[in-house]
């Protein structure tokens, strides 16, 4: 199975399914809550690894994801579209739209024994439009 990351913004950001090692979707309600809450907020953690340009080859997108991590919230491009493709056998088997995502925490980690870096990219869909939120699945085969 694999993950494909695309962002839309000041800038496209397109990480592919060599990149991305592993996405976790969440809903977010206060826990302290006795009923479905209308507070509710989403989050999804996506961690990946930084790829060295090798051959000839472009630099991976990592880059620009890190300065996307730094846009103050005054600027606008700090909220941006987000696409994740979950792909098994050439086929999408989900598809997660967050159109308003920020980020919310970003990590880099190097070390010297695997000779790639890794990051932890923790993004939320701005809470006053979870309902342009879309998590779709049952795609059918082409």
């Amino acid at each position: 199975m694999g993950l494909r990351l695309k962002i839309e913004g000041s800038e496209s950001i397109k990480l592919p399914e060599t990149s991305i090692v592993k996405v976790n979707f969440g809903a977010d309600i206060p826990h302290d809550s006795n009923a479905r809450s209308t507070d509710l907020g989403s989050s999804i953690l996506i961690t990946g690894k930084i790829l060295a340009a090798v051959d000839g080859e472009a630099a991976d997108d990592t880059s620009k994801i890190a300065r996307w991590s730094l846009v103050p919230a005054e600027n606008s491009d700090c909220y941006r579209n987000v696409q994740i493709d979950v792909v098994n056998a050439s086929q999408i088997v989900r598809q997660i739209t967050i159109p308003h995502a920020f980020v919310v925490d970003y990590e880099e980690d190097f070390t010297d024994e695997t000779g790639a870096g890794t990051f932890n990219l923790l993004i939320k869909q701005k809470k006053d439009k979870m309902t342009s939120l879309k998590f779709e699945g049952g795609f059918s085969g082409e």
